[in-house]
């Protein structure tokens, strides 16, 4: 069963379709998630669907260019704050500038190395998701080592499946956010594996048993209707 990448997701927008092979290949080879798209309308809509860690946008695209998606995707509340590193031929000062202008985070001329269009995204991620690249993960008294996979609550270990564990990361990257049970599928299943929305459920349920002792406040909230956030003090009276 396919998992969320350790390192994050990413959509490429790239009309080149030996482009688009060469950086799915060398971003999933360094753990991340990559979906593609060819053309600018597909990149806005694919966004849409599903709000990547990063995007790499070529420049020159069929029906919109990238600037102008750039700028739409500024423009939307749910994708101002998606980073962007736009990828293009054009190595000018001045087209640099237009670039970045447009709200993109970093500009990569082509050709490029993969080996220096790696560093650039992680460089980005570092400074935009932060909790990507770090080794540790922490909201109030729950810790998790991305290294070890261990796990601790109030410096007791606390074992979990690989599913409550991947779970588990994705509230501790977005603490607080409430995700409804569509968004944590996607997130931690995959958006190409089908799953009932219920399963989400139960591994929550094995979560919260794993994560919450005797006399501990429950950290994962229900929020009727809409879905399940970490936080530090919930009343059990949320629980399933």
């Amino acid at each position: 069963m396919a998992s969320i990448a350790e390192r994050g997701s990413i959509l490429v927008v790239e009309d080149d379709e030996a482009i688009s092979a060469l950086l799915s290949y060398n971003l999933e080879r360094e753990g991340f998630s990559v979906r593609c798209v060819a053309d600018g309308d597909d990149a806005l809509v694919a966004v849409r669907e599903q709000r990547p860690d990063l995007v790499l946008l070529d420049w020159m695209l069929p029906t919109i260019s990238g600037l102008e998606v750039c700028r739409g995707l500024r423009r939307a509340p749910e994708s101002k704050a998606i980073p962007i590193i736009i990828l293009t031929a054009r190595g000018e000062e001045y087209d640099r500038v237009r670039g970045l202008e447009s709200g993109a985070d970093d500009y990569v001329t082509k050709p490029f190395s993969p080996r220096e269009l790696l560093a650039r995204v992680r460089a980005v991620l570092r400074r935009t998701r932060p909790a990507l690249s770090e080794e540790r993960l922490g909201f109030g008294d729950v810790e998790m080592d991305l290294t070890t996979y261990r796990v601790l609550r109030g410096g007791r270990s606390v074992h979990l499946g690989p599913t409550e564990f991947r779970l588990l990361r994705h509230f501790l990257e977005n603490p607080r956010r409430v995700f409804s049970r569509e968004q944590l599928l996607d997130a931690v299943w995959g958006p190409t594996i089908y799953v009932e929305p219920r399963t989400v459920d139960v591994h929550i349920r094995r979560l919260r048993k794993a994560l919450n002792a005797p006399g501990e406040a429950d950290v994962i909230r229900t929020v009727r209707s809409a879905g399940y956030a970490l936080e530090t003090e919930t009343a059990s009276a949320s629980a399933d």
